[in-house]
């Protein structure tokens, strides 16, 4: 084993999740080393949708959204790149009295945690802030500080900064096996072995796999998640629009072009790296959009893509120390909205690993939970 080799700390998977948590250990001192099977940004970290939303986030969730939206408003500070973040809001639609009604409930339950970020509006607002949503839509929540940035452009400027502060990175390779020696974890590749007395699993879609090398499990399932875009159009919308009844995350770029997602679901090949888009989702995607606004129904699609993503079954992360193996810790499984944490996870890692406690609550995410 060579010097060259070691560092304070190994971290697996070099998508948003991990150089967030490398930035933030390496600016408290810590070395810092990378392994990412290929390059940062290859798989859902830059392939997502690029929502940036604190908008109907799991309970759990709410505090380390809004303490990550703080940081996306002062980007350029943060990494020395705004990562394409502009701040135009996210609204749910209500297509029905029975949903508007859903939608206070949640408003409301929000708001007795002591959350004010979600706002109910009516109709007439609604028109104001989406004026082309279908005459059936009648009012949203909407959340004002919300928005959306570029994936790649957020991968690669989280990736130059991490280089530039120091982090290093062993790129294209992929962890053979991982053991835990005298205080150190030895984690083996194609390219040697590497070792830190700390380990951070950030491996995304593969994380239980990591997370069942040092003896924790995690029931994750990978899904495809499709995304298209189309031709350039008109500027007309501003926000970020999604629907009460799910099945739409809707945004238009400066270019004109129209960014169409909402969890319709490909074929995903975790063992071949690959998806492939289902004709039905698309099709099923199409109808929605043009439920919501019809006058698009003519518009030609330009691309269309699916993200390799890990779901787990409660919906929400993993985020904290292992269960079962000394100074190790996760960040996986984010179902498809990770990426708005990704500036918040990385201060909570580092904390837990510095400080023994993170400032915000991770509890919720223990691994631990799917061993009880």
């Amino acid at each position: 084993m060579t010097n060259n080799f070691t560092t304070d700390v190994l971290i697996i998977g070099g998508g948003l999740h991990g150089t967030s948590t490398a930035l933030h250990l390496r600016r408290r001192g810590l070395t810092v080393r990378i392994i990412e099977k290929h390059y940062p940004g290859r798989f859902a970290s830059g392939v997502n949708a690029g929502g940036v939303r604190s908008l109907g986030r799991h309970p759990a969730e709410i505090p380390l959204s809004l303490a990550a939206m703080e940081i996306w408003h002062e980007m350029s500070a943060f990494i020395g790149d705004d990562c394409g973040f502009h701040r135009v809001g996210q609204v749910k639609i209500a297509e029905s009295e029975a949903e508007m009604k859903e939608l206070e409930v949640r408003v409301d339950s929000v708001r007795n945690l002591g959350f004010e970020h979600e706002e109910l509006v009516g109709g007439n607002e609604l028109r104001d802030l989406v004026p082309a949503a279908a005459p059936h839509c009648i009012g949203a929540i909407v959340c004002r500080e919300d928005g959306a940035a570029n994936p790649i452009l957020t991968s690669k400027a989280f990736w130059r900064k991490a280089v530039e502060e120091g982090v290093l990175y062993e790129l294209g390779s992929t962890v053979i096996n991982i053991e835990r020696v005298d205080g150190f974890w030895k984690v083996f590749n194609e390219k040697g072995v590497f070792e830190a007395p700390v380990l951070v699993n950030c491996a995304g879609a593969w994380g239980d796999i990591i997370a069942a090398m040092i003896g924790d499990c995690a029931p994750l399932k990978t899904e495809a998640l499709t995304m298209m875009v189309t031709e350039k159009l008109s500027h007309f919308v501003r926000p970020v629009c999604g629907l009460a009844s799910g099945g739409l995350s809707f945004k238009q770029s400066s270019e004109g072009t129209l960014l169409i997602g909402g969890g319709h679901l490909g074929l995903p090949d975790r063992d071949a790296e690959t998806t492939e888009p289902d004709a039905l989702a698309i099709m099923n995607s199409a109808r929605i959009v043009t439920r919501v606004f019809p006058q698009l129904k003519d518009v030609s699609v330009s691309r269309v893509w699916c993200g390799l993503e890990g779901k787990l079954p409660d919906e929400i992360p993993v985020i904290g120390a292992s269960e079962n193996a000394p100074d190790a810790f996760h960040a996986f499984g984010f179902c498809g909205h990770g990426f708005q944490l990704s500036p918040i996870i990385g201060r909570l890692i580092a904390e837990e690993i510095i400080d023994g406690k993170s400032s915000l609550p991770i509890e919720a995410f223990a691994i631990s939970r799917f061993s009880r």
